[in-house]
């Protein structure tokens, strides 16, 4: 008579490397581009230069960040990643699709400022998230509310000064998140930390 063996025991998912500096890098480079054409710093018929980073880096990079975020068991980096990463293809289609389909209807202004409005929405209660990973992480979603609100605001207006506000907060918002993934990447190459983040507690 046959015995029924007992299935091996589950092998340990092997470890990944941590995503959390790419997706940060995605963000942050993405974000400072689109933020120089907000704050008036370069001329506005030149920002198509932008769809090619949110289509790709901050789009597409951000969204396999969070995937891996996944895999390592983070759902705060899952979510937070794999939507910014949405964001950013959103924000692709948007410019590229459907802001043209809209033509010169004279309420377009306020389509894109619902669209911004609802990503502030989303950003704010994943800054309360936020309180519990860094002080560092945190202050990337503190200043990204704020700039989706101010934003949206200025999407609403129309108010081309909002919109320059926003541009200048979007570019404090690139260089914490740029701070963060480079705080994150060489912790890992000097096997210690070199720069601060001030990790909850």
């Amino acid at each position: 008579m046959a015995t029924q063996q007992s299935a091996p025991p589950p092998t340990a998912a092997a470890e990944i490397a941590d995503p959390a500096p790419l997706g940060l890098a995605g963000f942050a480079m993405t974000t400072f581009v689109l933020s120089c054409f907000n704050a008036n710093l370069l001329d506005a018929k030149l920002s198509t230069v932008v769809l090619p980073l949110a289509l790709v880096y901050g789009g597409l990079a951000q969204l396999l960040a969070g995937m891996w975020e996944f895999r390592k068991g983070n759902t705060f980096g899952a979510t937070a990643f794999s939507s910014f990463g949405a964001f950013w293809l959103a924000y692709y289609f948007l410019v590229k699709d459907a802001l043209p389909a809209l033509g010169t209807n004279p309420d377009v202004h306020k389509a894109v400022g619902l669209f911004l409005l609802a990503w502030a929405i989303f950003t704010a209660y994943m800054t309360v998230a936020a309180v519990r990973v860094s002080g560092a992480v945190l202050a990337v979603f503190v200043l990204l509310t704020i700039t989706f609100a101010v934003l949206s605001a200025g999407a609403f207006g129309p108010s081309d000064s909002a919109t320059k506000v926003g541009g200048w907060l979007g570019l404090a918002t690139a260089a914490v998140a740029w701070y963060t993934s480079f705080a994150g990447v060489t912790a890992y190459t000097f096997k210690r930390p070199v720069l601060p983040t001030w990790p909850a507690r």
